[in-house]
């Protein structure tokens, strides 16, 4: 009766165990999965300017461009890179050392199914299908809003993480709101943006060190600004440059980055009735910014 019985359990159980163990076969099922549209009810404001920011077009680039075109092309074809297959059915998360930052929901929760139906987005210059793929509230208020995981454990489903604690959180899944330790701090933005050559790849490659050279130039030089400090002040999503826009890229750059130019003009007497028009020009830059520009 008792192995009748755990029998019972085990197969109440195992079935739940595999649906939360369950990942992503499809771009719809894993933008499903990081679905945040129901935040936008009661963070209205907050939530219009991430859908301005690149953390909703991540995949995008600038002015959208499908940015991870090159990891799709076959393998020795003009413009392809070292992570590229010769089929695209070939094509594995693995293949896309991009998404450690720009979709790290992809490393733990996709199939490789996904991984090969982006790739034919891609190469179909499917820009409504690859732009479903976001970095979402849940991303940023879950999957990376705890970094010491040995101590502390991972994030905890149904709950989301922020700057202060919220007891009751009216929302259906998400009815718990803790505080994170780093949400304020710099290290939580470095995670992504982050120290530079990424080299745990078999196939290392240079990417984003706007956190490295913040704490090793900004900080090192008694700078004390977060990133959040300057790039979310009055705590704004859009999260600052919006480099689709030009007029306010120019702006941002313009109050990090000053020009002083000096020139001098004369005329230079080679020889007797020789005169060569002559300009010196000396020009200094002085970045007001906490990291260099620009990056990567």
């Amino acid at each position: 009766m008792r192995i009748i019985l755990l029998l019972l359990i085990a197969a109440f159980v195992m079935p739940l165990s595999n649906v939360e163990a369950q990942k992503a076969k499809t771009i719809d099922e894993l933008a499903k999965m990081f679905d945040a549209s129901q935040c936008k009810s009661c963070h209205a404001e907050i939530y219009a300017q991430w859908e301005k920011s690149h953390h909703a077009r991540p995949l995008m680039g600038v002015k959208g461009g499908l940015m991870l075109t090159p990891l799709a092309l076959k393998k020795g074809e003009k413009g392809s890179t070292a992570f590229s297959e010769d089929d695209p059915k070939k094509m594995k998360i693995s293949n896309f050392p991009c998404f450690k930052c720009h979709l790290p929901q992809a490393v733990t929760h996709a199939e490789d199914s996904v991984a090969v139906e982006l790739t034919e987005a891609l190469l179909a210059k499917d820009s409504e299908k690859v732009a479903k793929l976001q970095i979402t509230c849940i991303v940023c208020h879950n999957e990376k809003a705890i970094i010491h995981k040995r101590e502390l454990g991972g994030p905890e489903k149904g709950v989301l993480y922020s700057a202060k604690e919220v007891t009751s959180h009216p929302d259906a899944t998400f009815k718990t709101v803790k505080k994170s330790a780093i949400m304020n701090n710099s290290v939580y933005c470095g995670q992504c943006h982050g120290l530079g050559p990424n080299l745990e790849f078999d196939q290392a490659f240079q990417c984003a060190n706007l956190y490295g050279s913040y704490l090793h130039n900004y900080v090192s030089g008694g700078g004390t600004q977060s990133c959040q400090d300057c790039h979310m002040k009055k705590g704004d999503h859009l999260i600052a440059p919006n480099f689709n826009d030009e007029k306010q890229t120019s702006e941002l750059l313009a109050s990090a980055l000053s020009l002083h130019v000096e020139t001098l003009g004369y005329e230079w007497l080679r020889k007797a009735n020789t005169y060569t028009p002559k300009v010196v020009v000396t020009t200094k830059i002085t970045s007001n910014a906490g990291h260099r520009i620009p990056d990567g």
